[in-house]
């Protein structure tokens, strides 16, 4: 080659892409989805509506001790608080976990013969519990004590979801111990709620007959 000629020089086509098209856009970092028992942003009630539906029904053995007007002031309550209800309460993590029941406008909705007048004064009862498990377990348990000992009546259920709202429960025959003694009775039960409120920290729920519960989920 001449050291005259001239040194060799690389052209591009007008049809090849200029070297900025060709770096690769930097892409946005988004952080991890994560399954979290919070509530959406914007639904949260006010703090001041739920302590005070725990207020009215606090020292009154679960609703019993109300008078009718104070009945009507945890309905008002909890009316608003549905105000403020996710969408689709029954597909939420937020039902899972221990609930106890801390409010029901019928006396015998949640305990049965054991919370009607007569059974009220025979059993003493302690604390009732509810426990919804993932993915359909539901276990009731109303623990008290009579003639002095320990008891409790526990019901195991299957959880079916009617729709966005409403869940169906069929129970199995409830088992029955007290002290050493245990044993299973009657036959097979079912009711239905409506998920009227839920969050981190209370469950509000209304029976197919009208009854309306107040749930405290427990630490």
């Amino acid at each position: 080659m001449s050291a005259s000629a001239a040194p060799s020089r690389i052209r591009f086509s007008p049809a090849a892409p200029p070297l900025t098209a060709l770096r690769r856009p930097r892409r946005r970092w988004t952080p991890p989805a994560r399954c979290s028992l919070a509530a959406a942003p914007g639904l949260r009630a006010p703090p001041e509506l739920i302590d005070s539906i725990l207020s009215k029904v606090k020292g009154t053995d679960r609703g019993v001790l109300l008078p009718k007007d104070g009945h009507q002031e945890v309905a008002d309550v909890a009316l608003q608080l549905g105000k403020y209800c996710i969408d689709d309460p029954v597909k939420s993590p937020l039902i899972f976990g221990e609930w106890e029941v801390v409010y029901c406008s019928v006396p015998t909705s949640p305990g049965g013969l054991y919370r009607t007048p007569l059974g009220r004064l025979i059993f003493k009862t302690d604390e009732m519990i509810q426990a919804v498990e993932a993915p359909d377990v539901v276990k009731n348990k109303v623990s008290f004590s009579v003639f002095g000992f320990d008891g409790a009546v526990s019901l195991k259920g299957k959880l079916n979801v009617l729709d966005g709202k409403w869940i169906q429960v069929i129970f199995e025959p409830p088992e029955v111990k007290v002290g050493s003694l245990g044993f299973q009775y009657g036959g097979e039960s079912e009711v239905k709620l409506e998920i009227t409120y839920v969050d981190e920290k209370i469950r509000l729920g209304k029976g197919s007959r009208g009854s309306l519960f107040v749930f405290l989920r427990r630490e």
